[in-house]
């Protein structure tokens, strides 16, 4: 009789730019059963992240925030540091060919200064007003250490495997804009708080007093707080979900993020993400 186990996924982690806690961040990765998790800081996975460096690995997933400047200047902070050419073409080929990626939390902040990353990732972060499709957009706006119900939408999908119908989460939550026309939404809020229980995030980075500069008009907003979409020929899932420890030890949320990792991995999700098909706009 053989004992041979299946081997276990190859997990790129790429991280920095957004303090967490290491040690628990890769137990839980861990403790997902059958990951192999190598972490690699920004800006050195950066310089990682195209096809023939990747090829050894089955999926990566992204809990990093390169690309934005806090040293700067307090009127211009965060300034947004452009990614480097090879980076940019790396990323691109890395679409192309399909590979896999799940995305947490403040991910969806990283390298505004190319508006085609927050295309790939369905959704942006705003640490500054600016530019969004077209349309001028308010600094996103941030809760943390809330208390809210997840929701799984009404759709038969592989990461929502074994996932009950709501389960109660304590994490930081955003209010920022979704691509809701370009992703599959897996979780919603049951109830949003008001936007007075938001603080903006540019204010914040500025440390403005109440009283200084122009007042915040929070973005709208949107209840989907996890998804699944095509980026490029890529299979991703983003999940807002996952600030710290306590949303890390959570089993719901274990269970979701070892489901998007072995399902973007998997050649049903290359098949999903090449049948919705597309290359991101850049």
């Amino acid at each position: 009789m053989s004992l041979d186990r299946p081997a276990p996924l190859q997990i790129f982690v790429a991280v920095k730019g957004h303090a967490f806690d290491r040690n628990a961040f890769e137990a839980m990765i861990r403790g997902l059963g059958g990951m192999e998790p190598t972490m690699v800081d920004q800006p050195a996975a950066a310089m990682l992240l195209n096809p023939e460096a990747m090829r050894r690995f089955d999926a990566i997933l992204f809990y990093d925030m390169p690309g934005l400047d806090f040293r700067a200047p307090k009127a211009e902070r965060p300034a947004a540091v452009p990614p480097e050419k090879d980076f940019v073409q790396g990323f691109e080929a890395l679409m192309a060919e399909g590979k896999a990626m799940v995305a947490l939390h403040h991910a969806l902040a990283g390298w505004p200064g190319w508006p085609a990353y927050g295309e790939a990732l369905g959704g942006t972060f705003l640490y500054k007003d600016r530019e969004v499709r077209g349309e001028q957009r308010p600094s996103s706006g941030y809760a943390g250490d809330i208390v809210y119900e997840a929701v799984r939408s009404e759709i038969d999908h592989p990461v929502l495997a074994g996932v009950p119908t709501s389960f109660e989460l304590n994490d930081e939550l955003y209010l920022h804009d979704v691509f809701e026309s370009d992703v599959v939404p897996l979780l919603r809020l049951r109830q949003r708080p008001p936007p007075e229980r938001f603080i903006s995030a540019m204010r914040a980075v500025r440390r403005l007093a109440p009283d200084e500069g122009e007042p915040w008009l929070p973005p709208a907003g949107s209840d989907v707080i996890a998804w699944a979409k095509a980026a490029g020929n890529s299979p991703l899932v983003y999940f807002q979900p996952g600030d710290g420890t306590q949303t890390y030890a959570d089993p719901n949320y274990r269970l979701l993020l070892g489901n998007a990792l072995r399902w973007v991995a998997s050649e049903a999700g290359r098949d999903w993400a090449r049948a919705r098909g597309g290359l991101a706009k850049g």
